[in-house]
């Protein structure tokens, strides 16, 4: 049997271990001897339940880091997967395991890239940092956004990262993720006065009170997006009211709502829009707020350049540019005012059973994050 390449190895040594969020069962201890033998200097950061660690190697600007995680979400019915879902193994071309596209295959990359980068580069420009968490897939409480406040206490922020989210859609490096769009959710309570059906002038039915400021919500369009990002989505997830009796009107209907919005719109700009639609429909009402992330966006500049012209060279395309899908840590990173963009596998089995990433793609990824650092750093 053939050995594995240096990054296959690495890939297999992650994801043997079952890091379920926000456990990293030595993941990140993993990379961190990798990090230490190439001179980095190791700071562990370990916030509640939660693993961090920020690596960094050299002091000059512009510091460039990579970002990700060791955790996984669970693997689910074990059954269903046709090899156990810690145990990596290869099968026609392919390696599955939980997190194997999202993302300890990007992980294994990044190491492996800037060890070759540094054999080739010794006394490269800049610094080279590594920011990496166990919290992405759970409440993202403890993880880069508590290394980010760190970094940012000491004004040492990070100008140009990469996070290695699995961006892309059929063939490796055809989407480049620069940019996200915003998250906040409401949970929204609408009084009324619960009675009887049969005498509905003794009661308020807060369902019918609040139909048509939901409605108006729901038909609103709250802007037309811009060249990178599309419209702004309001979506209700949720949806409550009644005690289970067809006879009674209930005293209080629970919706919760979430926007997904672009740089068109700031979470000040919804809460005052959503606010004047309750009030003008005269509801009595509680509405609390969660703010999961602000949009971000990083247009044309030596990161994406960089990076564009790194794929092009290595896989022969030219990425699509896209803002598309749910939140990632970049949103937190980006606070820090650089440039963030995510490339990392195709993500078609990211979150399923038989999760997997083709093999020779990993190798691709390794010299497509190379070249860019040669195109930054060299």
């Amino acid at each position: 049997m053939a050995q594995d390449s240096p990054v296959i190895a690495l890939a297999k040594d992650l994801l043997a271990r079952p890091s379920i969020t926000p456990e990293d069962e030595g993941c990140q201890e993993l990379m961190i001897a990798r990090l230490e033998a190439l001179g980095f200097n190791i700071e562990r950061m370990v916030f509640e339940d939660t693993t961090n660690f920020w690596a960094r190697r050299g002091t000059q600007k512009p510091l460039f880091a990579f970002a990700g995680h060791t955790d996984v979400v669970p693997a689910g019915n074990e059954a269903h997967w046709h090899t156990p879902p810690f145990t990596p193994t290869e099968k026609e071309g392919y390696l599955y395991a939980r997190g194997a596209a999202d993302m300890k295959g990007s992980l294994a990359c990044m190491i492996v890239a800037v060890e070759r980068f540094l054999a080739e580069h010794p006394n490269h420009q800049g610094s080279i940092g590594f920011l990496i968490t166990s919290d992405e897939e759970g409440p993202f409480i403890n993880g880069t956004t508590r290394v980010v406040d760190t970094l940012m206490a000491r004004n040492e922020p990070i100008d140009l990262c990469i996070v290695g989210e699995p961006s892309s859609t059929e063939h490796i490096g055809d989407v480049i993720k620069n940019g996200r769009r915003g998250s906040i959710t409401g949970d929204l309570t609408v009084h009324g006065v619960q009675g009887h059906v049969a005498y509905p002038h003794l009661a308020k039915n807060p369902v019918h009170q609040a139909f048509r400021a939901l409605t108006e919500l729901a038909e609103k369009e709250w802007d037309q997006g811009n060249a990178y990002f599309p419209p702004t989505s309001f979506q209700i997830p949720n949806i409550q009211a009644g005690t289970g009796a067809s006879n009674v009107i209930p005293g209080d209907l629970h919706v919760q709502f979430n926007f997904r919005f672009s740089t068109e719109l700031t979470d000040v700009d919804i809460k005052s829009q959503v606010h004047a639609i309750l009030d003008r429909h005269g509801l009595a009402y509680d509405l609390t707020w969660t703010l999961s992330g602000h949009p971000f966006l990083t247009d044309r500049g030596p990161l994406l350049n960089a990076m564009v012209a790194a794929t092009d060279k290595v896989a022969g395309r030219t990425p699509e540019l896209l803002t598309t899908g749910g939140t990632s840590d970049g949103r937190f990173i980006a606070q820090m005012g650089g440039q963030v963009v995510e490339l990392g596998p195709v993500n078609a089995t990211i979150h399923k059973v038989n999760e997997c990433v083709k093999i020779a793609d990993l190798e691709v990824l390794t010299d497509i994050y190379q070249q860019t650092l040669e195109n930054l750093l060299s």
